[in-house]
């Protein structure tokens, strides 16, 4: 049975960094196109990046390009998130995801999990 556990995620104050983490179980990351996406309160869901099954490179939100950085274990279908000089902006439900493209990650993932929450206040 397909399934994605993330682990991480809590409170941290602006400026802080925190770290999210992922492992799939039941499929081949090398198939999908994987990430992260999260989704503010009270808002829709929106990608923060995708690694691309075509070309295996990661693309950026540009809400968090410089400030993330997702990693990626194929081999233990294992990824990352590391967030850095977090915003109360960031503050979000935050879900690691595989898709058959990194267009529809966010809006259409073949595989997600229950989610964490992340939340950058004072």
């Amino acid at each position: 049975q397909e399934q994605m556990v993330e682990s991480g995620g809590g409170l941290v104050q602006p400026g802080g960094s925190l770290r999210l983490s992922c492992a799939g179980s039941g499929f081949r990351f090398d198939d999908y196109s994987i990430g992260w996406f999260r989704q503010p309160p009270g808002k829709t869901r929106e990608a923060v990046v995708c690694i691309s099954s075509d070309d295996r490179l990661a693309y950026y939100g540009d809400a968090v390009k410089d400030r993330f950085s997702i990693w990626v274990d194929a081999a233990k279908n294992s990824l990352g998130l590391h967030m850095k000089d977090l915003k109360a902006d960031d503050t979000a439900v935050y879900y690691c995801a595989a898709a058959q493209s990194c267009a529809i990650l966010a809006a259409e993932p073949t595989f997600w999990d229950q989610g964490n929450q992340v939340t950058v206040s004072t």
